[in-house]
């Protein structure tokens, strides 16, 4: 059964950043793309480096330990080493604040 879970006020999260946050036994992270605000999960599925140190580019977050890129739409590894995508998770605003579906 899913949730939806407060995760920080929209003005914590401007264009090209990055905001982590833990949820019970998930580190997920939150991506402003260009004005879209995206959640996955925050630890590389290849080496379980933290994504939130990682580098957000025009192809996604980059991860900061081999440099796998996630598409931050879709979750899918754009290069190796990481083959597995990350999990990704639905978000919504409402009155300023920002919250993500958790599965």
């Amino acid at each position: 059964m899913s949730e939806w879970v407060k995760a920080c006020g929209i003005q914590k999260l401007g264009k090209g950043e990055l905001f982590s946050f833990d949820y019970h036994d998930k580190k997920l992270l939150l991506t402003n793309f260009k004005g879209t605000i995206y959640a996955t999960d925050r630890i590389c599925t290849h080496a379980e480096a933290d994504l939130s140190n990682g580098i957000l580019t025009e192809e996604g977050i980059t991860c900061p330990l081999h440099l796998s890129i996630f598409n931050l739409e879709t979750g899918m590894p754009q290069n190796a080493p990481a083959e597995k995508p990350l999990r990704t998770y639905n978000v919504k605003i409402e009155q300023n604040e920002i919250y993500v579906e958790v599965v």
